[in-house]
């Protein structure tokens, strides 16, 4: 009869508690066992005293006529110094399955087409754009060719020998010629005209005399009629 240590679980539901006990290997967990051995209660903090508790005693009996502890007890007899347990490697653990790795590439495989989908548009345009850009810079055609002669007919024929105006100084000079000439009696525009010296500066403390009348009289100067009726 082969012998195991390990848990069988007691307590309620989402509050588990387990013995450590010696069994038969072909019994079932939580059924019939030989001995009791200890307890685990992973309710408790890990640094608790009452977390896991253990017969060294009758462990050491049991391992003595052979009895195999799993691998969670013996993480129990390894902490206590019972028993040493070997490090575990295993490089495939996270490896994922068969099936996980098929569900994997069905999403690279859709996640490329989506891609591609989503490229065929902006392609299509691009190929659109380079032929209209390629037709437009391909020989004229005959119908642009007939629009091009139908032009050249209405347009008014140039005169022989006749050369393009060049218009890029004429506003400068009609502007020249629209200014007065102010040399027509041989005096120049900067001179001052005669009797200008004469005329003393306006003062600012009274205000200037009014505009001489149509005849060239000074408002200062009083009329002939008026200088009359005074005699008078």
């Amino acid at each position: 009869m082969a012998l195991a240590i390990r848990l069988s679980r007691g307590g309620a539901k989402k509050r588990p508690y387990y013995r450590i006990v010696v069994a038969d290997s072909r019994a079932p967990r939580d059924g019939r066992f030989i001995e009791k051995l200890g307890t685990y209660n992973p309710l408790l903090a890990k640094d608790s005293p009452e977390r896991v508790k253990l017969d060294t005693d009758r462990i050491q009996h049991w391992l003595a006529v052979g009895a195999q502890p799993s691998d969670r007890v013996l993480r129990f007899l390894d902490a206590a110094g019972i028993r040493e347990r070997a490090a575990r490697n295993n490089p495939k653990k996270a490896e994922p399955g068969e099936k996980a790795k098929e569900r994997a590439e069905e999403r690279t495989k859709k996640a490329a087409e989506a891609a591609e989908a989503a490229a065929a548009p902006q392609e299509e345009a691009e190929a659109v754009v380079a032929g209209e850009v390629e037709a437009a810079t391909a020989e004229p055609t005959a119908e642009t060719e007939a629009v091009a002669d139908e032009v050249a007919e209405q347009a008014p024929p140039a005169a022989e020998g006749a050369e393009t105006p060049d218009t890029s100084e004429a506003p400068a000079e009609e502007a020249a010629a629209d200014q007065p000439d102010a040399t027509n009696e041989g005096e120049s525009a900067a001179e001052p005209a005669e009797g200008a010296e004469d005329v003393p500066p306006p003062s600012t403390e009274s205000p200037q005399p009014a505009e001489a009348g149509a005849e060239g009289q000074s408002s200062e100067e009083p009329a002939e009629g008026a200088a009359e009726d005074t005699k008078a």
